[in-house]
């Protein structure tokens, strides 16, 4: 009989220098509900708000890989500017060939684009920095996001004074998941990636976050398959609260998810 991985807290113990110390997040999907603007894109668009939404979200993070991934990133663009350009394709693939030829969007594409700066935050995102602030443990945001669009968004879910940095990829001109975007958690924090535990309800960037060298919590909140190319995170869980369980204390954690 094969004998069963050791989990992340028995690695740590064996190898104290393996121990989480630090917890980043990612933001858009993770701590902040991208979904939420399907709310205003149905009444916008009734009868098209889910499609539009889900679409929106896919083509925002294909345009991600695409200017990372072409010409050496000399087709850059800030993560707003693709959130934008992600909305218009999506209003011209799923919203106007229902309406009349030349109908102006422009409107619309400002309420939704104004809703995105203000998503809303995942109920429990506020007692579990919390509770990890009261460890001591140092948080931060690790996003795809460009500064003004995490500071603005960390504000409106009123978290100010609860994450220790926010970090967003624009200054290096490289989206998730190109291996110098997971580099700045290390530098921000003065750890390791090993001793760091990055959280991600995205698979994609759970696993890369894995392949990098973090501690990984995958919260798979609607009980998704993980991605098949043969690695797992470190742990996966149904909630933000998950994360607790790296860090182990009768009154904050639970048993921990396998």
């Amino acid at each position: 009989m094969s004998k069963a991985r050791p989990t992340a807290a028995e690695r740590s113990r064996a190898n104290p220098a393996d121990a989480p110390r630090a917890v980043l997040f990612d933001a858009y999907g993770t701590l902040f509900d991208v979904y939420s603007v399907g709310l205003l894109a149905e009444q916008l668009f009734p009868g098209h708000g889910q499609g539009l939404s889900l679409l929106w979200r896919d083509k925002q993070i294909e345009y991600t890989r695409l200017v990372t991934t072409s010409n050496h990133g000399a087709h850059y663009q800030p993560f707003w500017a693709l959130t934008r350009a992600a909305l218009v394709y999506a209003l011209k693939r799923i919203v106007a060939p229902t309406q009349p030829a030349g109908t102006d969007f422009e409107p619309q594409i400002e309420r939704l684009m104004n809703q995105y700066r203000h998503l809303s935050a995942f109920p429990e995102i506020k007692s579990v920095l919390g509770a990890l602030k009261a460890q001591g443990i140092p948080t931060g945001i690790l996003s795809n996001g460009d500064a003004a669009m995490l500071n603005l968004a960390v504000k409106s879910a009123g978290l100010d004074g609860l994450l220790d940095h926010v970090i967003s990829v624009d200054p290096i001109r490289k989206y998730k998941t190109h291996p110098e975007a997971y580099a700045l958690g290390e530098q921000a924090t003065g750890l390791t990636a090993r001793q760091i535990v990055f959280v991600s309800s995205n698979a994609w960037d759970a696993l890369a976050a894995t392949w990098y060298g973090y501690q990984t919590l995958w919260v798979n909140r609607y009980q998704l398959p993980f991605e098949e190319l043969g690695t797992q995170p470190t742990r996966s869980g149904t909630s933000l609260r998950d994360v607790l369980t790296f860090f182990p204390s009768p009154s904050l954690s639970k048993s921990p998810t396998p």
